[in-house]
């Protein structure tokens, strides 16, 4: 008999792990163990089985040829012998043995290693509300309460669901009560923005304004206080410090943390946020016990500080690195960028490495470029306007962010996924500007949006372009007290301009044609601040570049243009 390795868990990177050890190493006795009656589940997939998107729950536990993933399959077909319904309680490291207990028989046995696996996953944040044991209150973190919360929705006992959480599940959760079953749902986030830590504000407005306009309720920068009962024992809403909102089901979804008490609890070294602390081998601090998956902080690739990444494409491949290593094959997970790509209705939203708050918390001289490109060539029937951002360094030009939204499709993942590589070996503004993308009419621009942003980043990094943020435009339309020298230029066709001309009139906006200004340029005012405006930003810098040759330097480009205000929370925009 060979090495006896244990994995405690058996989600994502515990299964990966155990049937690595056995195909590296088939004399291996390996034992995974997991305190649930249900393992090896996709729990990304939970909001589309909620919805319906996924029919039956056990599509999220089988194979990709359809083989259930249970104690039966890892016996007969992967050699590894599990254990489901039993917490492992303690780790004795001296004496390299696990303390086992069954979760309903209270059965205890002792369980040898070599090697050791820690795959114990993440747990749900919950706030302390109180209504939290009101019936009715879910949190989103195993397939058992997916099934009951779908089981509610198909008996017709919600009719008003509350998210507390506007983060990646959040939304999605809102998304599935929303679109297949009709039911009304409200998104309360504590942050002024959706998806705080995974796109910046302007990205999460696009999507906040398309959430709105599906029939979803958005309120951020809101903080739920209490959960509000019926006197009955039953949830009936949410109070937050701005509302009261009405709901018969409640789910709280404001973020996970790492499991790690069992690790802790056995000496091994745990970072101050909570996870794991590994090195790139996938080891802890005791070189015979790895851990991998949520439960680990990993190196951010473009910080190089540690963070927390709980997807499980990620702990699939830590699951694999650790099973080499146990095996004695030498591999490393360096660590990552937090790739990220969701959908929302029918729009896509997606970014890998940093926010520019995040950029300058790491302490980047951090900016951004803001593009709206068409999504495929301009002249294909289907094309489509998409939104992107750079986040790039203007000391050393290296690029630290990539986000984009679009239509729901595979255009914003092709963009997501081109970046990510890139993002990981540290590339400059001009790696992106010349990145090869597969390019075919139906499918992309001859100029592709990657480079499109690269380009912006380069001529902003080189002070050939100037540029006002969507932030300070908004600002100033919302009070042109503020700013009372500046005039809008737009250089966009006049039926496009004249309804922004009539309702704010000549004072505040100008309307003079892209193909105009180099006969006319010398009719624009001298004593005002020109933010010059077209749909994408591409005409605005070209009549940036030529004003600046005449003298009339005093202009600046609304980045990313109006296809990006059109689609964002403004209620100023005239009719067209």
């Amino acid at each position: 008999m060979g090495k006896k390795v244990v994995v405690v868990g058996a989600v994502a990177a515990g299964p990966k792990c155990a049937v690595r050890v056995k195909r590296l190493d088939p004399d291996a006795e390996v034992v995974m163990i997991d305190q649930d009656s249900l393992i090896s589940y996709g729990g990304c997939g939970i909001p589309y089985y909620v919805s319906g998107d996924v029919p039956d729950e056990k599509e999220l536990r089988s194979t990709n040829f359809h083989m259930l993933r249970d104690e039966y399959f890892f016996e007969k077909a992967k050699g590894v012998t599990t254990l489901t319904s039993t917490r492992v309680k303690t780790i004795d490291r001296p004496n390299k043995t696990v303390t086992a207990e069954h979760v309903s028989s209270g059965e205890v046995q002792e369980i040898g290693y070599d090697k050791l696996l820690l795959a114990t996953g993440s747990e749900p944040i919950v706030p302390p509300l109180p209504g939290l044991d009101l019936d009715g209150v879910f949190t989103v973190n195993n397939l058992h309460k997916a099934i009951e919360i779908k089981d509610r929705i198909a008996k017709g006992q919600v009719g008003k669901a509350v998210i507390v959480g506007g983060g990646a599940i959040g939304i999605e959760m809102a998304e599935a009560f929303k679109d297949l079953w009709g039911i009304d749902a409200t998104i309360v986030e504590m942050k002024s923005h959706l998806l705080p830590s995974l796109v910046d504000w302007e990205m999460a407005d696009i999507l906040a304004r398309h959430l709105r306009d599906n029939g979803l309720e958005v309120f951020l920068a809101e903080t739920a206080q209490e959960i509000l009962g019926d006197g009955e024992g039953r949830v009936r809403g949410v109070k937050t410090d701005k509302r009261e909102i009405n709901g018969d089901m409640v789910i709280i979804a404001v973020g996970v943390r790492p499991r790690s008490s069992l690790a802790q609890e056995a000496g091994l070294h745990v970072s101050r946020g909570g996870a794991i602390v590994v090195n790139e081998r996938m080891q802890t601090s005791d070189p015979e016990i790895y851990a991998a998956g949520d439960c680990v902080e990993i190196t951010h690739l473009v910080s190089g500080q540690k963070f927390f990444a709980p997807l499980g494409s990620l702990a699939n491949k830590q699951g694999r690195v650790a099973g080499d290593n146990i095996c004695g094959v030498p591999s490393v997970f360096k660590g990552g960028v937090g790739s990220f790509i969701m959908k929302g209705f029918d729009m896509s939203i997606g970014s890998a490495g940093l926010t520019l708050e995040g950029a300058r918390e790491a302490g980047f001289e951090a900016d951004i470029s803001l593009t709206s490109p068409i999504d495929r060539a301009h002249f294909y029937p289907t094309q489509a306007v998409t939104c992107f951002l750079m986040v790039f360094d203007r000391r050393s030009r290296r690029v630290l962010g990539f986000q984009g939204i679009g239509p729901m499709g595979d255009g914003i993942l092709a963009r997501i996924n081109g970046a990510a590589p890139l993002l990981c070996e540290g590339g400059v503004i001009e790696d992106f500007n010349n990145i090869e993308m597969a390019y075919s009419p139906p499918f992309s621009a001859a100029i592709d949006s990657i480079n499109a942003a690269a380009y912006v980043a380069e001529n902003l990094c080189d002070e050939r372009m100037r540029k006002i943020d969507m932030g300070k435009f908004f600002a100033y339309m919302d009070n042109p007290a503020l700013e009372p020298d500046w005039v809008m230029l737009d250089v966009r066709h006049p039926k496009q301009a004249d309804p922004f001309v009539e309702k704010f009139g000549p004072d505040r906006w100008l309307s003079l044609p892209y193909d105009e200004v180099r006969n006319r340029y010398e009719e624009l005012p001298r004593d005002k601040t020109m933010v010059i405006i077209c749909n994408a930003g591409s005409r605005s810098y070209e009549v940036q570049r030529f004003l600046d040759h005449h003298g009339y330097s005093n202009n600046t480009v609304l980045a990313g243009g109006i296809n990006v205000v059109k689609r964002m929370n403004v209620d100023w925009l005239p009719p067209t």
